[in-house]
């Protein structure tokens, strides 16, 4: 529905001023167009309220435009964190 379900649950979330939010691949269902469009919303967000979000994707570019700082995982195992930019420029697995 135009990515209204996900901006209501959100809206639901924040209302508790919660210190942190898991956003567990929140955009997965909407198309590349309104992903975009919903991600410059969630970083907009994100700047005004100031809770933390762990933002789960499996989409590598979802994460690196996404994050100030990534968590990459295998197997249940942390494998790297750092910016975006750090992990682009040294990948410690290939």
């Amino acid at each position: 529905s135009g990515g209204q379900q996900q901006r209501v649950a959100l809206a639901r979330a924040l209302i508790f001023a919660p210190p942190i939010l898991l956003l567990d691949e929140p955009l997965g269902a909407l198309d590349k167009k309104l992903r975009i469009e919903v991600q410059s919303q969630l970083k907009e967000i994100h700047k005004v309220v100031g809770t933390t979000f762990i933002y789960v994707t499996h989409d590598q570019d979802e994460a690196m435009s996404m994050s100030d700082r990534v968590v990459i995982m295998r197997e249940g195992q942390i494998e790297q964190i750092g910016s975006p930019e750090e992990l682009y420029q040294f990948p410690k697995t290939k």
